[in-house]
């Protein structure tokens, strides 16, 4: 009897329809789901600038009832698949993550699979302040966004040098490479697919490339050896000028800056421009260290946040990703001395109070301004990206 009237409650309760998603649209009834929800924030935690901003943003959250978790990450791709694992597994609600920091073939690849929840991003109240006309806002890695993610900064590359031992860095690829030949072993990069190491070759096929507008549309519609052919005929030259002759590379970003602060390269790079700043305030570089840019320009994009179709804290995902689209968030964000991401928001559409936040933050030698950035180049279609990954493998992917 016992076994029955168990079998019974369990039975209702699996027939128990599944509670309803948050209507973004509806912001209160959204806050007041939100109320008491642990978001559980997957996030890249190779940064201590990053990290201290993340755990801000919780304190932020946690005046609105929510408590945010920060879930370090070192791959974004391992949360894409624990959210695809629950997938296959018929996980539909109840997941593991809440939210993920996200862009680029990472997004398009959730997006193609149906892991992400949205329509939600534009509904945002915090996004009024944003330019809607702003490309880079609505597609990552030219895919369109439609409402499924949320931007919340802005990154672009930038190289970094020591002018006490190097007064005058090559400034494009072609001039890298001379550079290289004149002082073989003082040059290095991540090995793909580090993002760094990756986001260096895409740098390269761009400036190399004839004709880089093709790069828009998926590496499937081009002539992918046609157009590819300068980049390897320029890594071919350049890998035996690399630090170890192209027999070794530095595994992330984090040992590049090693390699620098040993004197062993002259030349590092970053997709942060404040990079060079947060490395010389934590002691790690020379004050001596200055960024500068390729003549041509270099890469730049947004940062994201999603939440996964099976997210247990929708509501209160949605309320961080409004807190990281706060004047108040964005302002501290670009602050080269807290983190030195470039802002989302349209300074235009502020507040005299708020753009005030914008014009304390104080720029450093180190760092490179807005303006002397300029518009940053944009990101080929992701399917380059892995592409590119997949080939330099099979033709360099020999290091120790």
């Amino acid at each position: 009897m016992r076994q029955t009237i168990l079998a019974t409650v369990l039975a209702a309760l699996l027939a128990l329809p599944a509670a309803a998603d948050p209507d973004p649209t509806d912001w209160p009834a959204v806050l007041d789901a939100a109320q008491g929800q642990t978001v559980y924030w997957n996030a890249w935690g190779g940064s201590d600038a990053v990290n201290g901003f993340i755990d801000w943003v919780g304190s932020r959250a946690k005046a609105q009832g929510v408590t945010l978790e920060h879930v370090k990450l070192s791959d974004t791709a391992q949360a894409v698949s624990r959210v695809l694992a629950e997938k296959s597994a018929g996980q539909t609600e109840g997941g593991g993550i809440d939210l993920l920091w996200i862009n680029g073939e990472n997004f398009a690849a959730m997006k193609d699979r149906d892991l992400l929840f949205g329509p939600w991003a534009e509904a945002l109240p915090n996004r009024a302040l944003t330019d809607p006309d702003n490309a880079v806002l609505r597609t990552d890695f030219t895919v369109a966004t439609d409402g499924m993610e949320s931007p919340w900064g802005l990154a672009q590359l930038v190289f970094f040098h020591d002018s006490a031992r190097l007064a005058d860095p090559p400034r494009s690829m072609q001039a890298l490479l001379g550079w290289a030949r004149e002082n073989p072993g003082r040059f290095a990069f991540p090995q793909p697919p580090d993002f760094l190491g990756a986001t260096f070759l895409k740098q390269a096929l761009i400036e190399l490339a004839g004709d880089p507008v093709m790069l828009a549309a998926p590496v499937a519609q081009a002539d992918y050896d046609a157009v590819t052919a300068p980049l390897w005929d320029y890594m071919d030259a350049l890998t035996p000028l690399l630090w170890r002759q192209g027999r070794a590379y530095p595994q992330n970003g984090a040992r590049l800056v090693q390699l620098m602060a040993d004197a062993e390269i002259d030349i590092g790079f970053d997709f942060n421009p404040n990079a060079a700043a947060n490395a010389i305030a934590a002691g790690q570089l020379p004050d001596s260290v200055r960024s500068h840019l390729h003549d041509t320009g270099t890469l730049g994009n947004a940062s994201f946040v999603a939440i996964p179709f099976n997210a247990t804290a929708k509501a209160g995902a949605m309320v961080v990703a409004d807190i990281l689209l706060s004047p108040r968030a964005q302002a501290r964000m670009a602050d080269p001395a807290v983190w030195g991401l470039g802002t989302v928001l349209d300074l235009d559409r502020l507040d005299p109070a708020d753009r005030e936040q914008f014009k304390a933050a104080s720029y450093g030698p180190a760092t490179l301004t807005p303006q002397q950035l300029g518009a940053p180049l944009a990101e080929p279609h992701p399917s380059w990206m892995e592409t590119l990954e997949q080939d330099w493998t099979a033709r360099y992917g020999t290091a120790r």
